[in-house]
């Protein structure tokens, strides 16, 4: 029984799997912060699928990119039931969790992120033979570089993700070789995160519960902003 958590985005998502089938999935978008809804959630789900934190065989979560706060609270969260349970740990890229979503073949998937200032954390994957392949990985760029790379594919692309949300006036219509994901299926989701997860553990994969760290790819606004503050104090 694996736990997917998924916190890289305003969602807050967690879920069961067993077997690669969802038993229970919770996901909520609220004003609170994940901080005050992981755990209550967490509790709620195990309550809603009849099951006991003592069964959870590992946990599956998502490192980023995405959100810096939310990452760390999911992390922090995973962490330390992996560590009480003593069971493995893996983590899963937000991006490809997104790719998940949609085991589609024959199209491209790049999922959306934001990474603020009209950039997106991205992605290009591809189903092939039952497995995701990754054709370029996680890189951020602007919006409008990623619609012309799009454009330009030998497939039709399909956007999801929170940015294809923020931005869909921007995306609907600009090519025919673009697809807006449908509405149900665009956000992030512990699900995806889970069988991600259980698909990395099947493989051997299995992270160092201590070591473990988000992936953000990018510096925060507050690292930025330290670092400049710190080369002018150097000058």
């Amino acid at each position: 029984m694996i736990l997917g958590i998924d916190t890289s985005t305003i969602v807050s998502s967690v879920a069961l799997i067993d077997n690669n089938k969802v038993l229970a999935e919770l996901s909520v978008q609220h004003k609170l912060t994940h901080s005050e809804m992981l755990m209550p959630n967490i509790d709620t789900l195990l309550k809603l699928g009849s099951v006991n934190k003592g069964d959870l065989t590992a946990i599956a979560v998502s490192i980023g990119p995405g959100s810096f706060t939310g990452l760390r609270i999911g992390l922090a969260t995973a962490k330390a039931l992996a560590y009480a349970l003593k069971i493995p740990i893996v983590g899963v890229s937000s991006l490809e969790a997104l790719a998940y979503n949609f085991k589609l073949p024959e199209i491209y998937i790049m999922p959306l992120l934001d990474a603020q200032k009209g950039n997106c954390y991205t992605a290009l994957y591809c189903w092939e033979n039952e497995q995701l392949s990754i054709k370029k990985p996680a890189f951020v760029e602007n919006l409008e570089d990623i619609l012309d790379m799009a454009t330009g594919l030998d497939k039709k692309v399909l956007l999801l993700g929170e940015s294809a949300v923020k931005y869909a006036q921007k995306i609907v219509g600009v090519s025919q070789n673009i697809i807006l994901a449908s509405p149900q299926n665009i956000f992030a989701k512990a699900t995806s995160v889970g069988l991600a997860g259980a698909n990395l553990l099947n493989s051997g994969r299995v992270d160092d519960v201590m070591t473990l760290e988000p992936c953000y790819i990018r510096k925060s606004e507050a690292e930025v902003l330290w670092e400049k503050r710190n080369e002018s104090c150097n000058v």
